[in-house]
């Protein structure tokens, strides 16, 4: 079998995408130091809405807002859950998951997990 990726989408406020890449780059770290094998965020450039679906409309994208796409890849899904539980457990990860706090809505966050089935 191979690799397991976690995926995301979020919409980010443009005015927040400095405070959105500080929180990436604090718990893309934690999840490394767990044992994450790559930690990735990517910023929307050539991303157009669709006339059935798209990055922008699964998000619900506003006009001040743009798309984040990340992955977090892991060698199994057992590590992943293993290194998710201990990530969620840490007290640093803690202050970024506050709504309150978020630089993004994450009511409009969409989210899984995936099996690797190709890797060239």
């Amino acid at each position: 079998m191979g690799r397991y990726v976690d995926g995301y989408v979020v919409p980010v406020p443009k005015n927040n995408l400095a405070a959105y890449r500080r929180m990436a780059e604090e718990t893309g770290k934690i999840w490394r130091e767990y044992g994450a094998l790559e930690f990735v965020e990517c910023l929307a450039e050539d991303v157009k809405s669709g006339e059935v679906t798209s990055f922008p409309q699964s998000v619900q994208l506003k006009p001040d807002e743009t798309v984040v796409m990340s992955y977090i890849v892991y060698a199994s899904k057992a590590d992943r859950d293993r290194i998710n539980e201990k990530v969620m457990k840490d007290p640093r990860i803690k202050e970024t998951m506050d709504p309150k706090k978020m630089p993004f809505d994450g009511k409009r966050m969409f989210y899984g997990g995936f099996d690797e089935i190709v890797k060239i």
